[in-house]
């Protein structure tokens, strides 16, 4: 894929634009209430890190992307949030369009990948990319083994009927990674082709999960086959020697532009602000990977982690973020998928 050429070749070690965060613990107070779509792990290590660095307070709640972007509506009229960090890229461009989020333009937006500030436009400068990470599935070898199955390589073979009750996946409606997985089948495939693979795949899911992580831990633990997750979700449990291993689909995958947001109405605006410049160094976007998170960082000077999925090499299809990230294409797709795959029985 063209947008991850500059995978190929690397990035520099972290430099100093984050030196004036991460120096000695400044003396400004304030509070700041976080909503965060990460792993609670990582979630936990930006809170306490900005604590740190600036001595401003931070209240964190970790949630599911989609989660979080239903409670911004709900709160629309006495917002809550200050800051919503993480979560895929699609529900912040919701969250933009329908006025929830607040313009914002980091002095630090100079230092970011084009595909982090390809988000930030498609927001109307509202959500700003913070990572990227590829779709795909992770299986237990032991589990497939025992099936008698091929590993599987493609989304094709996940509709084997030896998987029945032996696939996990998120539910779109709670999960950014399930929801992406809905939009990028359909850009795959076609929306009738696509459809018709979800309903197929249906038989064989034994559960949709609330996080969309969930189903790599279960397929780690052998509770499951597969799996169907971010990649590096699934990295994270190969990592640590379980029987686990990370697929990129054959016939292509999308990806995810992982985004942070100023939610509107916040009450600790300036301390929004100032975790938003911080975010994006490459001081806080080395925090992933001691975390167990393996996302490709947006600042262009942080560095990726060795455990990340190497994008560039994989078959990526050419993700409409502003189109299946707008309010009505994700509202139509979220119910229709409700009526004609989730209402099936099994």
């Amino acid at each position: 894929m063209q947008g991850f050429q500059w995978l190929r070749t690397g990035v520099l070690a972290a430099l100093a634009s984050g030196a004036a965060f991460a120096a000695a613990p400044a003396q400004a107070q304030g509070a700041l209430v976080m909503y965060c779509g990460v792993q609670e792990e990582w979630c936990r290590a930006m809170s306490t890190a900005f604590e740190r660095d600036t001595g401003i307070k931070v209240a964190m709640t970790r949630k599911s992307a989609g989660e979080i972007y239903a409670q911004l509506k709900a709160e629309s009229s006495n917002p809550r949030g200050d800051i919503w960090w993480g979560g895929t890229g699609d529900p912040h461009l919701q969250a933009a369009e329908e006025g929830l989020t607040l313009e914002y333009e980091s002095p630090v937006n100079k230092d970011l990948h084009d595909w982090a500030l390809s988000q930030w436009k498609a927001a109307q400068k509202r959500s700003v990319g913070i990572y990227a990470g590829a779709l795909g599935f992770g299986f237990n070898t032991q589990q497939i083994k025992q099936k008698g199955l091929s590993e599987p390589k493609c989304w094709a073979d996940l509709l084997d009927p030896k998987l029945k009750d032996d696939v996990q996946v998120a539910d779109p409606n709670s999960s950014g990674t399930a929801y992406n997985l809905l939009a990028t089948v359909v850009q795959l495939m076609g929306e009738e082709k696509g459809f018709d693979y979800l309903k197929k795949l249906h038989k064989n899911v034994s559960q949709y999960t609330k996080s969309g992580a969930a189903p790599a831990k279960a397929a780690s633990l052998g509770e499951t086959a597969v799996g169907i997750v971010f990649i590096h979700d699934a990295v994270v449990f190969a990592v640590q020697g379980d029987p686990i291993k990370a697929v990129a689909p054959c016939e292509g995958t999308g990806y995810e532009i992982g985004s942070m947001s100023i939610i509107k109405g916040a009450r600790n605006l300036d301390s929004a602000r100032k975790f938003y410049d911080w975010a994006l160094t490459p001081a806080a976007q080395a925090l992933a990977a001691p975390a167990k998170s393996y996302q490709v960082p947006s600042n262009k000077n942080s560095t990726v982690p060795p455990q990340a999925p190497k994008m560039s090499e994989m078959k990526m299809i050419d993700y409409d973020f502003v189109k299946y990230g707008s309010s009505a294409e994700r509202t139509r797709l979220l119910t229709k998928w409700d009526k004609e795959v989730k209402a099936l029985p099994k």
